[in-house]
């Protein structure tokens, strides 16, 4: 396994639309794996494949205090949304950053495991909030681009200059 480097906003690679997986092979459990490594090094819960300069539709997550139930989804796809609600969400591309951003409450999302095999999951709370923002990623958005112009310049001025201070 290998840590991977996280690309970091506003890097234009993250506005890259991730394509299809459509083989699940060693290579693809391979990726898992190294996101999953990632992931757990950075600290995160979530990390989708744009992230690591990867632009293929994989997502993996882990939710659990004890960071021992990863989930993996590939193709994932929202079929349903409900209800609506707001979380202050972060993110590993934005260190540092939290901001409030809308959601739906309730989805319900098809997705692959790494070994090619279909599954439905109906999701609320965290998890729901987790999947969406995930999602986002996979289709070219960082969360921050949900924020007034305003916000998001300061965001990306202040981010700008954390990156020379560590020069």
């Amino acid at each position: 396994m290998a840590l991977l480097n996280i690309l970091q906003y506003p890097d234009e690679r993250l506005h890259t639309v991730a394509q299809s997986v459509t083989q699940f092979d060693d290579r693809i459990r391979t990726l898992v794996q190294d996101m999953a490594e990632t992931m757990y090094e950075a600290r995160g819960i979530g990390l989708a494949a744009t992230q690591v300069n990867v632009h293929e539709r994989v997502v993996v997550m882990d939710l659990s205090e004890e960071r021992n139930e990863l989930r993996v989804f590939i193709n994932p796809v929202i079929t349903a949304r409900a209800g609506d609600t707001e979380y202050e969400e972060g993110c590993l591309s934005v260190p540092g950053i939290y901001e409030t951003v809308h959601r739906s409450e309730r989805i319900t999302v098809e997705a692959y495991d790494e070994h090619g095999e279909k599954f439905i999951l109906e999701a609320d709370g965290l998890l729901a909030i987790c999947v969406q923002h995930e999602l986002d990623h996979l289709a070219g958005k960082v969360f921050v681009e949900y924020l007034s112009p305003l916000k998001q310049n300061r965001i990306k001025t202040k981010l700008k200059k954390r990156a020379r201070e560590k020069m």
